[in-house]
């Protein structure tokens, strides 16, 4: 086995499948809130798409993709963001985000060369550190502090780590703590990795789910040199589709392209017309905003009558909690899990690095806001018992 990987723990989230097949053996009633796969079916137009594509043969994709989903990516794109992209040369489908991302660095990472530095923040997930160790380079962990709004300083980074950098990960809205980047900042990320020759890759696959502004694009403010990762697994409920994009700096979209060839990971034909009725249409997105929405206002209320800290989600489906100042946090999400209530601890969302030098104590937990809001208000029902009897 690849000695570079061997030692990491298991992916967190299959850790927790392994935690729910044990409470379902147990006959516990499952909450799951652990894992971001929202329960809101796909949209019944997207689903016939998907039906009326089926061929009578089946027949190899293209790296390249159906020009049609280009086009209509590069016309979503252009009224969402007011960023004209070519799309025979700056935009390829891809296979969800997360398999886009993972491979990401082993076109563009060289051993052999100085210049294999990977930059993220952690709580991050996992897929840039384990990406980078596949292809490599060398994954370099910042911690992402609550004082800086959790939003990754390179502008704290040392001269010589960014001399030696490849790729900097950034991911706003993010993933777990639902932070939001402003203007300003993306802008200075952009101007610090154009100073260093960097390459910025804006993993973007929550910035239509939000409930206050909208979120912006690293591609906004610049092209040369940024690369931004989107999907549909989110904002359209198609997260066992597996369809997204990658799009950007034209260069880099034209090699990226190219190599891509030798994973075979084309997203199939069937699938490029589901995801082109996807993102031709606004409607359903606002409507699982809306349902988003009132799942996060029931737990802000019932966060705030437990007395819980949170960090307030503007964005995405996830709420970044602190555990009582009187418990372990591991203590804590132990007793919600005994109960049912499926939570990620933070500390899955540290770096190996973090783990290795025992630096993983986190005192946050996840939830992601993916049972219906029926079962949320029956998990809170659950969840004030457990809270009220571990209480001190």
């Amino acid at each position: 086995m690849n000695k570079t990987i061997k030692n990491l723990k298991n992916y967190p989230m299959e850790e927790l499948n392994r935690i729910k097949a044990s409470l379902k053996e147990k006959g516990i009633k499952i909450y799951d809130f652990g894992t971001g796969d929202p329960k809101e079916p796909t949209p019944d137009f997207i689903r016939k798409a998907l039906i009326n594509a089926i061929p009578e043969v089946s027949q190899y994709p293209s790296v390249l993709g159906r020009k049609d989903l280009r086009e209509s990516i590069s016309k979503w794109f252009e009224k969402r963001f007011n960023v004209k992209l070519n799309p025979d040369t700056q935009i390829i489908p891809s296979a969800g985000s997360k398999e886009a991302i993972f491979h990401f660095p082993l076109v563009f990472i060289d051993p052999e060369e100085d210049k294999k530095r990977v930059i993220f923040g952690t709580p991050a997930y996992p897929v840039y550190e384990r990406g980078t160790l596949y292809a490599g380079g060398i994954p370099t962990a910042v911690k992402l502090k609550e004082e800086d709004g959790f939003l990754l300083r390179l502008d704290k980074l040392e001269k010589s780590i960014l001399e030696e950098t490849k790729i900097v990960w950034i991911n706003y809205p993010h993933n777990p703590t639902g932070a939001v980047a402003p203007e300003s900042y993306l802008k200075e990320t952009i101007e610090i990795c154009r100073e260093y020759d960097i390459i910025l890759c804006s993993d973007e696959c929550y910035t239509e789910i939000y409930f206050e502004e909208k979120p912006h694009s690293a591609l906004e403010f610049e092209i040369d040199n940024v690369v931004v990762f989107h999907s549909l697994s989110k904002r359209s409920g198609m997260t066992g589709y597996r369809s997204g994009f990658v799009a950007g700096d034209e260069k880099i979209i034209s090699f990226y392209r190219k190599e891509r060839a030798n994973f075979g990971v084309a997203s199939p034909d069937f699938i490029q017309q589901a995801a082109r009725a996807a993102w031709e249409d606004e409607n359903h997105v606002l409507e699982r905003i809306e349902i988003f929405k009132q799942k996060r206002d029931l737990f802000i209320e019932f966060l705030n009558k437990i007395g819980l800290e949170y960090l307030y989600p503007k964005a995405t489906f996830y709420i970044w909690i602190k555990a009582p100042s009187w418990i372990d946090a591991k203590d804590y999400v132990k007793a919600l899990l005994e109960n049912g209530i499926v939570v990620s601890i933070g500390e899955n969302f540290c770096s190996s690095l973090e783990i290795a030098e025992g630096n993983c104590e986190s005192q946050y937990f996840r939830i992601a806001l993916v049972p219906t809001l029926e079962e949320c208000k029956e998990a809170l029902t659950v969840w004030e018992k457990v809270h009220n009897s571990l209480f001190r």
